[in-house]
C-alpha cells in the first residue's frame, strides 16, 4: 500500500529583523539624507558668512574707513585751501577728525556753500551716523528777501519789489516820517532813500523800513551777531552760543546823520572792532570781559537794563525758527532722514535807544576767519568747540567714529531712567490703562521708538551743551507763560512737556 505523502507546509518568507529594516530604509533614503545634509550645511555657512560680514562691517565702521581709528570729515566750498576755514579745521583736528575728501564713510560734511543741489545723490542717501552742517531748505531763514518780507515780529516792515510796490506806497503814505533802504539778496549797495528815489520796478530787490534812533556806544551805531544752532526739526530744538556775541561798529559816528555816508549806518567788512571803542575799552581790554558782558556793563552804567534786549533777541530767534520750521521740514522730508542735519548761523540784530530789538538778517555760513581781526580767533573757536560738543561731534566716549556704539555704552550715557518724567501721572490709573493723555505718551509703556530717540538726542545735548543755551523749547521757569501750545506741532508739544517734566525733577533743565 503506498503511503500518501504528508502535505507539506507552505514556506513562509523570513521576517526581516529590526536591523535589516533599518538598513533597508537607510539604503532607500540615503540619497535624500545626503541632499538634506548638504543643504543644511550650506545654509549654516551662508548664515555664518553673513554674520561675519556684519561683524566686519561694524568693526570697520567703528575703526573708521581709513584704518587709523580717526573720525573723518570733508569740506565742500570754494577755495577752501585759502584759509578762511582754518579755525574749523583746527577744532576738528583737536577733536580727533581727519580730513578725508575721498572717503565714502565720512562722519561729517562741513559745507560752506549750500550743498544740496550739486550733492543731492550723496546727501539724499546718508548713513545714520553721517552729519551735515546745514538743513535742506535752510534758505527759508537765510535768504535775505524771504526773511525780510516774512512780516514777523521784530523784523522791520519790508516789501518785495516790484510785486508789492502798491502795498509799499500805501505804507509809506501812512508812515510819512519813516525812512527806507532798498536791498538785494546779496545785502549790498544799501542806502537810505526817499520814497521818490526808490526803484519800484527793480527785480529781485526789496525795500525795508530803516531803524532810526539806534543805540549808540561812543557815538557809533553797531549790530549784534548771535550764533544760533538748530539741532533738530519736528521736534524743534534751538540753542544760542551764550558765552559771547559778536559786536561790530560802524567806522564813522552816527551823528550828524548823512545818508550819503554809508560808514555812519551800514556795518561793512571793515567795521570798527570793540577794542577800539572808548566806552568799552576798560571792560574789554583791561577787565577781560567778552563783547556781550562789556556791553552789559556799559548799559548798566547808563541806568539801562540789558536783559530787556537779550530777552527780545531770544524771543525773536524762537519766533523765526517756529515760523520757518514747517517749510524747512517739507524739504527735509525729501531726504532719507532728518537726523543727519544741523544748522549753525549768525543772526544779526540792531537795537534802538530804548533797547527795542530788530532782526535784520541770518547768515547761513557766517564768517569764521580771524584773518582781518585776529582777536576774534577766540570767539570763533569757542563757538565751534561748544557747538561740536552740543551736537555730539566731540564725544567723550569714543573718538574713532560717529557710528552707533554698543547698546551697553549707549545705556551708560542715557538710559530709560534718564528719560523718565512725571512719576505721579505715569503711575496713575489713567496712564496705566491708556496712552491717550498727552502726558501719558511720555510714560515708558507708551513711548514710541521714534520719540524715545528724539528724547535721547535732547538729553545728550543738555548734558553736553557747554556754553550753549537752549531757547526752544523755551525756558520752563514760568510754565505756561507766553507759551501757546496750540501753535506748536504735535511733536513740539510733546517735546515741551518732556522738558517741563525734566524741569520738575531737576531745575537745571528749566
Amino acid at each position: 500500500m503506498s503511503e500518501n505523502p504528508k502535505p507539506q507546509k507552505e514556506e513562509q518568507p523570513e521576517r526581516p529583523t529590526t536591523v535589516q529594516t533599518f538598513v533597508s530604509q537607510y539604503e532607500k533614503y540615503y540619497g535624500l539624507s545626503v541632499l538634506i545634509a548638504v543643504v543644511s550645511i550650506i545654509t549654516i555657512l551662508i548664515i555664518a558668512a553673513d554674520e561675519c560680514r556684519t561683524c566686519f562691517n561694524k568693526l570697520e565702521e567703528a575703526q573708521g574707513i581709513n584704518g587709523e581709528g580717526l573720525k573723518t570729515y570733508w569740506v565742500y566750498g570754494r577755495n577752501v585751501e585759502s584759509g578762511y576755514l582754518r579755525h574749523v579745521f583746527k577744532i576738528l583736528d583737536s577733536l580727533g577728525y581727519k580730513n578725508e575728501p575721498n572717503s565714502t564713510n565720512w562722519d561729517l560734511l562741513w559745507a560752506h556753500d549750500y550743498p544740496f543741489r550739486k550733492l543731492y545723490p550723496v546727501l539724499s542717501n546718508l548713513r545714520p551716523h553721517q552729519r551735515v552742517n546745514h538743513f535742506p531748505g535752510c534758505g527759508y531763514i537765510t535768504n535775505k528777501v524771504d526773511l525780510a518780507v516774512s512780516k514777523l515780529k521784530y523784523i522791520p516792515p519790508a516789501f518785495r519789489l516790484p510785486e508789492d510796490k502798491e502795498e509799499f506806497l500805501r505804507y509809506a503814505t501812512t508812515h510819512p516820517s519813516a525812512s527806507f533802504v532798498q536791498k538785494n539778496n546779496d545785502h549790498r549797495n544799501i542806502k537810505v532813500k526817499n520814497v521818490s528815489d526808490i526803484e519800484l520796478d527793480s527785480e529781485g530787490t526789496f525795500v525795508q523800513e530803516f531803524v532810526d534812533r539806534p543805540l549808540l556806544v561812543s557815538g557809533h551805531k553797531f549790530d549784534i551777531g548771535i550764533y544760533t544752532i538748530i539741532t533738530s526739526l519736528d521736534p524743534l530744538r534751538v540753542y544760542i552760543y551764550n558765552g559771547d556775541a559778536l559786536l561790530r561798529f560802524c567806522p564813522v559816528k552816527y551823528y550828524p546823520f548823512d545818508p550819503q555816508n554809508l560808514d555812519k549806518y551800514v556795518v561793512g567788512d571793515d567795521y570798527l572792532p570793540i577794542w577800539q571803542i572808548p566806552a568799552l575799552d576798560y571792560y574789554y581790554n583791561d577787565l577781560g570781559f567778552g563783547m556781550r558782558e562789556s556791553l552789559n556793563a556799559f548799559l548798566r552804567s547808563k541806568g539801562q537794563n540789558p536783559q530787556k534786549m537779550w530777552d527780545q533777541i531770544e524771543d525773536a530767534i524762537r519766533t523765526l525758527a517756529l515760523a520757518k520750521e514747517p517749510r524747512i521740514v517739507d524739504v527735509v522730508n525729501k531726504f532719507k532722514s532728518k537726523h543727519n542735519f544741523f544748522e549753525m548761523m549768525r543772526i544779526d540784530f540792531v537795537v534802538d535807544e530804548d533797547l527795542n530789538v530788530y532782526l535784520l538778517e541770518a547768515n547761513m555760513s557766517p564768517n569764521l576767519s580771524s584773518a582781518h581781526y585776529p582777536p576774534n580767533q577766540l570767539l570763533y573757536e569757542q563757538v565751534l568747540y561748544n557747538m561740536m560738543g552740543l551736537l555730539g561731534l566731540g564725544e567723550r566716549v569714543r573718538k574713532d567714529s560717529l557710528a552707533v556704539r554698543l547698546q551697553s555704552e549707549e545705556d551708560m550715557i542715557v538710559s530709560d531712567k534718564q528719560l523718565a518724567t512725571f512719576p505721579k501721572e505715569c503711575s496713575s490709573v489713567v496712564c496705566k490703562s491708556s496712552c491717550v493723555s498727552p502726558v501719558c505718551q511720555l510714560c515708558r509703556p507708551c513711548l514710541s521708538w521714534e520719540t524715545r530717540e528724539d528724547l535721547v538726542r535732547a538729553y545728550k545735548e543738555h548734558v553736553n551743551r557747554g556754553e550753549c543755551k537752549r531757547i526752544f523749547p523755551p525756558s520752563q521757569l514760568n510754565p505756561g507763560s507766553d507759551v501757546n501750545l496750540e501753535e506748536y506741532s504735535a511733536e513740539n508739544q510733546l517735546h515741551y512737556r518732556w522738558f517741563l517734566g525734566k524741569c520738575q525733577l531737576d531745575s537745571t533743565w528749566c
